[in-house]
Formats: structure tokens, C-alpha cells, sequence
């Protein structure tokens, strides 16, 4: 094929677009990520809008150095879908490689409430946390500054969900929310020191010269502008609920508290207790503390099951998702007779209201207690009940490797191959090296096991490849010996 520098002169490039990601793909495995970022900016001219095209060159752009370029690949991956859990990934590492640490936080914990099972998010929170705490101390010293557009931490609000059960309760808040009407006075004294950033803000916006102009990056000075405002002013929102602005106001509330009498100890707001709560615990799992997780999901359980229909209409949602949270802090803590119950119960609710991603979530997490306990079939059979459920390349890529793997185990060679060969399909289709590493060493292993011996050298080959672009000495040493002893096997 010719090369792809040449199709970007404003004609229609030729070929497909598939064709144009199996070589931009190709030329990331060998390295070259030049060549790679123009044949997936010759895709985009075909389909604009595939964000996993999107994402594939973000990766390329981010082994060039430049993670300006690729955090905007990312946020282009995220235009249709905000809860894309590739392209958040994506905007974390960009983010984290921009030195901006406590944002790629902030996304990577996004990303592991979508995707719990992706270790990739909870090392991305690790780090995050170890570099945060070694520049500047406890997480808690932290703050983000406000600067430049922050309208993003709006839409935070909005949408970072820890559960969807809750979804429909905090939009109602939020609508509640906004029509609290706020004096001057009062914005004043909520905003304390962003007080005179909001005025100066505003100043500059009545400047008509200087909104028409634009940054560096491109952007229109009024909308950057505008955007700062709009997060000034939903912080402003935010804070009205969440600080009383007098001791008045905090007499009343106390007299209002005094007389009236929590049902169960439910609180006066189910959707922002049980956003708290859900963090907690989440951040108690990933912080390495499973018993604390463990302990405060009972907690909330325990208030949950005292609420009724009214309070919580998702209850059952709710509580399904509690299941699952208490059922991996048990799975942590090596319970998993326990663990499997909890999970099964979230299936269960899950099936009853009719909820896809949590039947996926659960159906996951079975199968991953099976195959911890040496239970392969089982495993297997909650496995595949799965594969339709999964979204997206990686989730993908991982559950075929491990069903694949199963199959191994239960010496089902044909089976185990047939699987890992979906699983370096759907390797390749994101350009992830570790998992084209992983894929091709399980095909590997089920050829020399049905005696493909040249078949299986090939695949170690390519493992080995995909090892070396990652750097990693031990899984090289691993494949280069059995790459050594696979050769063994060809003929002389």
C-alpha cells in the first residue's frame, strides 16, 4: 500500500476503513507510531466519529511524547458517549503523562465505577495516589485549582454515578437544586475567595474585543470564559445544599431534624447518601482495606432494606449493586462460598428489573470466584453466558482470554485455542499490547498442546515482540523460554 501521508490531500482516500486500522494497528505493534497516527487519521476521513479509531490514536500520540494531542483524541472519543470506558482510560493516561495528577485521578476512579474488573483502572488510581502523595503530602492536602474551562466538573456532577439505580433520584435533586433562588449576598459568602474571580470573570465577558479571540489551543475566549462561570455557578448550586449560610439557618434545620424521626435511620436524601457511601466504600476496596468496604456496605445495606418503594424507587437496583460491592470485598478477603451468594443475589435483581450492565457485572464476578477455586466449567458456563453483554474491545479481549484459559485448564485444547484466537482478534482490533501479549501466548500454549509446533512458534514469537514494546524483562524471559523449548519440538 502506498503511503498514507499521500491520502491526506483533501481527496477521498481509497480503500475501507477497516483496512486503514488494520494498518494503523500494525504499524503501533511494530513501533512505528508515525506511520501508525496517519493511517488512523486517514480512518477518521472515512468515519469522523469512531471513537475507538479515536483512542488508537491517542496511544500512538502518547509513545510520541505528545499528550496534549492525545488527551484531545481521548475527549473526541468521549463526544457521543461520556461513558466511553476506553476513552476515559485514555484521558487519564493522557492526563497523568501531562503531569495533571489530580485530574487523571479523577478519571481513573470514573473509569473504575464503570469497569470494576479492570485492573487498569486500579493501578491508574495507584499511581495517581502515589505521585499526588509524594509531591505534596495526604491526598487530603489537595485541591484543584479553578482555571481554564472546568465546565467539565459539572457534568461530574451530572453523571459520576457510582450506581444507575440512583440516576433518576439525583436528577430530581438536581432540578430541585436549581431552582433555589441565591442573592448576591449569598453567592458572595459561598464562593469566599472565588468571590472576586467570579466578578473579574464576568467583567471580561462585557470586553467585546477580547471574547472575539482565541487561545492557543483554539478555543473561543467567550466559551472558556463561559465555561468557568457555569462551574463557578454550579459549585455555588452545589454548596447551597450541602453548607447553611447562618446560624439561624442551622437552628432551624436542627429543630427540623429534633422533630422529625428517620425511618430506619434513612436520610432526609437517599440519592446524595448512598453517592457517598458507594465512594467509600469503592475507595476503602481500592485503597487495599476489604474489611472497612466489607463493613460499610452491610452498613448501607441494612438502611437500604429499611427504606421502602417510595423512598427509593431502584431499590432493588440498589441493592444489587450493594451485593456486588460486599460480594468483592469478601472475594478480597478469600470468603468465596460467601462471596459467590452475594453475587448470585445480584444476578438475581439484576435479571428481575431487567438491567443488562449489572447482569454483566455479575455474571463477571460468579465467573471470576469459580475459576479463583478451580472451578473451570463453572467458570466457563457463567463466562459465555456473558459475551453478549460485553462492551467494547477490551472487555472483550480479556473475557475470550479467559474462557480460553479455562478450557486450557480442563485440557479442552481445541476449545482453549479457538478462544484465545477471539481474544487476539479483539487484541488487535484496540492495539493493546499487553493483551496481544497474553492472547498470542495462550494460542501458544493450546498449539503446543495439540502438537501445531510450528503454529505455536509463531505465536510465542509474537508475544515476545509485543513484550519487547512494553519493556517488560520478566514476561520476555518467560516467552523467550518457551519460545526455546517450542522450537524443539519443529523438525530438524
Amino acid at each position: 500500500m502506498s503511503d498514507t501521508d499521500e491520502d491526506h490531500n483533501g481527496q477521498k482516500p481509497n480503500g475501507v476503513f477497516s483496512t486503514w486500522m488494520a494498518d494503523g494497528d500494525w504499524f503501533y505493534v511494530k513501533g512505528e507510531y508515525k506511520k501508525a497516527v496517519s493511517s488512523y487519521t486517514t480512518a477518521l476521513t472515512i468515519k469522523p466519529d469512531d471513537k475507538t479509531c479515536f483512542v488508537s490514536r491517542s496511544k500512538c500520540y502518547l509513545k510520541m511524547g505528545q499528550p496534549e494531542s492525545a488527551l484531545k483524541d481521548a475527549e473526541a472519543s468521549l463526544k457521543e458517549d461520556t461513558s466511553f470506558y476506553e476513552g476515559l482510560y485514555q484521558k487519564a493516561e493522557a492526563l497523568y503523562y501531562m503531569g495533571e495528577f489530580e485530574f487523571a485521578l479523577v478519571f481513573y476512579h470514573r473509569g473504575h465505577k464503570l469497569r470494576p474488573q479492570m485492573q487498569e483502572f486500579r493501578l491508574g488510581i495507584q499511581k495517581a495516589q502515589e505521585v499526588i502523595e509524594n509531591s505534596v503530602g495526604s491526598p487530603s492536602s489537595v485541591k484543584l485549582k479553578v482555571k481554564g474551562d472546568l465546565s467539565f466538573l459539572q457534568k461530574d456532577e451530572e453523571r459520576a454515578q457510582p450506581i444507575a439505580a440512583i440516576q433518576h433520584l439525583t436528577v430530581k435533586k438536581k432540578q430541585q437544586t436549581q431552582k433555589t433562588p441565591k442573592s448576591e449576598r449569598t453567592t458572595k459568602q459561598l464562593l469566599g475567595e472565588f468571590y472576586t474571580d467570579k466578578k473579574y470573570l464576568e467583567n471580561l465577558l462585557k470586553d467585546e474585543d477580547l471574547v472575539k479571540g482565541k487561545t492557543k489551543g483554539g478555543e473561543r475566549l467567550h466559551d472558556v470564559i463561559q465555561g468557568c462561570l457555569s462551574c463557578l455557578d454550579s459549585c455555588t448550586e452545589f454548596w447551597t445544599q450541602e453548607k447553611p449560610l447562618s446560624a439561624q439557618e442551622k437552628e432551624r434545620k436542627l429543630r427540623q431534624d429534633k422533630s422529625s424521626k428517620p425511618r430506619h435511620g434513612a436520610p432526609s436524601e437517599p440519592a446524595h447518601f448512598l453517592l457517598k457511601s458507594l465512594d467509600d466504600i469503592d475507595a476503602e476496596l481500592t485503597s487495599g482495606n476489604a474489611e472497612g468496604s466489607l463493613k460499610k456496605a452491610e452498613d448501607v445495606m441494612k438502611i437500604v432494606q429499611g427504606w421502602s418503594e417510595e423512598e427509593v424507587p431502584n431499590k432493588k437496583e440498589v441493592l444489587g449493586s450493594l451485593h456486588s460491592c460486599i460480594g468483592n470485598a469478601l472475594i478480597d478477603l478469600g470468603d468465596m462460598d460467601k462471596a459467590l451468594d452475594h453475587h448470585q443475589k445480584d444476578l438475581d435483581l439484576a435479571k428481575q428489573c431487567k438491567l443488562p450492565d449489572a447482569m454483566s457485572r455479575a455474571l463477571d464476578n460468579i465467573g471470576r470466584v469459580y475459576a479463583q477455586v478451580g472451578q473451570f466449567t463453572q467458570a466457563i458456563e457463567f463466562w459465555e453466558k456473558k459475551i453478549p453483554l460485553a462492551n467494547g474491545g477490551l472487555e472483550k479481549t480479556w473475557l475470550f482470554h479467559e474462557i480460553g484459559w479455562c478450557y486450557l485448564k480442563l485440557n479442552r485444547h481445541e476449545e482453549a485455542r479457538n478462544y484465545a484466537m477471539h481474544s487476539v482478534g479483539a487484541a488487535d482490533e484496540i492495539a493493546d499490547e499487553k493483551w496481544q501479549m497474553n492472547a498470542n501466548v495462550l494460542v501458544a500454549q493450546s498449539d503446543l498442546k495439540l502438537g501445531n509446533f510450528e503454529s505455536c512458534v509463531s505465536h510465542f514469537e509474537r508475544a515476545l515482540t509485543q513484550a519487547k514494546l512494553q519493556d517488560d524483562d520478566s514476561a520476555m524471559n518467560v516467552i523467550q523460554k518457551a519460545l526455546d523449548e517450542a522450537k524443539q519440538h519443529l523438525p530438524q
